[in-house]
């Protein structure tokens, strides 16, 4: 076993098995109590003005109150995560093409799946959001449009590799394509404070936004989904790596 298979199942010491089941327990906790506490404890956001002020509770109320504001605490952190996964495709990218090394490659392409699954979990909860919210599925906002592009982006990466037979050739590619498709990802997390325009709150804007128990149920959420975003990837990473040895070793009994 050679020094770089054995680092992927050991860290400061610890089995990489049981390293990745408590970093997923971790995060499965965290994420829950950011659901219990989405649910049972914050606020519900202030909304537009209702025609009739009523009386909930012993309380006037002039505004509606919105309860869809509720999947804010899943689709924001896994938003930002497939921004983040995303970052690893670019940086992978980049260390293959200045080192050729395969093991660059394959964690490039587990990165860019990772992001796909998080865009996927993105747009559903976000159009969840949006048919509430503004009464339909889809508007052609800046936020939504410059995502639904890093989407397709993402998808792109994939029917890139596919297309080129060429080890070499198709990771070369995948590569360049992969650190320029990221470069949508800064532009989609800042599009709604370069158009002020947008309809898409703000949601990390200089002052906050959030009241404390907010703040704590989103932190303990973000938290939670990047430890479950490591945990997928580093069990695809070790799926794919003993593919590689199975095929390696098949060619050379073959050869």
């Amino acid at each position: 076993m050679t020094d770089e298979t054995v680092s992927q199942h050991k860290f400061l010491g610890i089995p990489g098995n049981v390293w990745t089941l408590g970093m997923l327990a971790i995060g499965a906790i965290l994420t829950t109590i950011d659901f219990v506490l989405a649910f049972f404890y914050t606020p519900l956001v202030v909304g537009a003005q209702v025609a009739e002020t009523r009386i909930i509770n012993g309380i006037a109320v002039s505004n509606q109150l919105l309860f869809s504001q509720k999947i804010f605490y899943f689709h924001v952190p896994v938003a930002i995560g497939s921004f983040l996964v995303f970052f690893f495709t670019a940086y992978y990218g980049v260390r293959f093409l200045m080192t050729k090394e395969k093991k660059f490659d394959t964690r490039a392409k587990i990165a860019t799946e990772v992001t796909l699954l998080f865009v996927v979990l993105t747009l559903i909860t976000g159009d969840i959001w949006t048919r509430f919210e503004w009464g339909v599925w889809w508007v052609w906002e800046p936020r939504l449009t410059t995502y639904f592009i890093m989407t397709l982006l993402v998808i792109a990466y994939f029917v890139l590799r596919a297309s080129i037979e060429d080890e070499e050739r198709r990771a070369t590619y995948a590569a360049v394509f992969g650190i320029i498709a990221f470069l949508d990802a800064p532009i989609s997390f800042a599009i709604t404070r370069l158009i002020p325009s947008s309809v898409h709150p703000v949601v990390l804007r200089s002052g906050g936004g959030l009241t404390g128990s907010q703040l704590v149920a989103f932190l303990l959420g973000l938290f939670g989904m990047l430890m479950v975003a490591w945990v997928v990837y580093q069990v695809r990473l070790r799926e794919e790596l003993a593919k590689e040895r199975i095929e390696a070793l098949k060619a050379s009994l073959e050869g």
